[in-house]
């Protein structure tokens, strides 16, 4: 199943690397940064601060970070997840910081849930950013029309596709190509929880079903 990967992170903490996006582990630690593309963290653990703009700011887990491309900052304390989008447009603000365990949640297809993190309407124009909650079962086989980069965070799972499956656990990263007929399954008992980084920038609710249909979300 060559789009799936089990990330037992390498020393360098990258997991994925293509023309669009890389997808690493990283530290906050250290002296002054400033990426060649836009930069969306996910912290995983830790509690730190990030300086950027001349402001300090707070981070723990389950804050987003969107920094956009030439943006300086520094931080310490915490672990991330780190998706570099390269070949960015210009971004509409500096860096926009979200807090996702307070943020409300959108509904997509079969039960499932999500929270928004890095978005155009942060500021954020190349990506989004996206928490995924994955109720136990499986969502009908469908494909999305923009590339995309998935870490697991929590939970256990399959990814299907034309016939195979792999196995997903937590540390699992997956790319997905635009328009891949696919499925992501929990095969849990408990909630499945994944970070998502897509591009170009939409809803992570928007999903077509093999046949083109799109798939509706029922209304709540």
């Amino acid at each position: 199943m060559r789009y799936a990967i089990h990330a037992d992170e390498r020393p360098d903490g990258r997991l994925f690397s293509n023309e669009l996006f890389t997808q690493r582990i990283v530290s906050l630690d250290g002296g002054e940064q400033r990426a060649d593309a836009d930069e969306l963290l996910y912290v995983l653990s830790g509690e730190g601060r990030l300086e950027v703009g001349g402001d300090a700011h707070a981070v723990g887990a389950g804050t987003s970070v969107f920094l956009a491309r030439g943006t300086a900052w520094s931080a310490s304390g915490a672990r991330a997840l780190s998706v570099l989008v390269h070949d960015a447009p210009a971004a509409a603000a500096p860096f926009a910081i979200r807090d996702l365990t307070a943020e409300e949640k959108g509904t997509a297809t079969a039960g499932r849930q999500f929270v928004l993190g890095a978005t155009p309407e942060v500021g954020c124009l190349s990506a989004t950013q996206f928490v995924g909650l994955v109720p136990p079962g499986r969502a009908p086989d469908h494909f999305h029309t923009y590339d995309e980069v998935i870490y697991v965070l929590e939970g256990e799972g399959a990814l299907e596709i034309g016939g195979e499956s792999a196995p997903l656990r937590a540390g699992s990263c997956v790319h997905l190509p635009a328009r891949l007929v696919h499925c992501l399954a929990n095969t849990g008992e408990s909630e499945l929880r994944l970070l998502g980084v897509f591009r170009p920038a939409g809803s992570p609710a928007e999903a077509y079903y093999p046949d083109g249909t799109p798939a509706v979300v029922p209304e709540s």
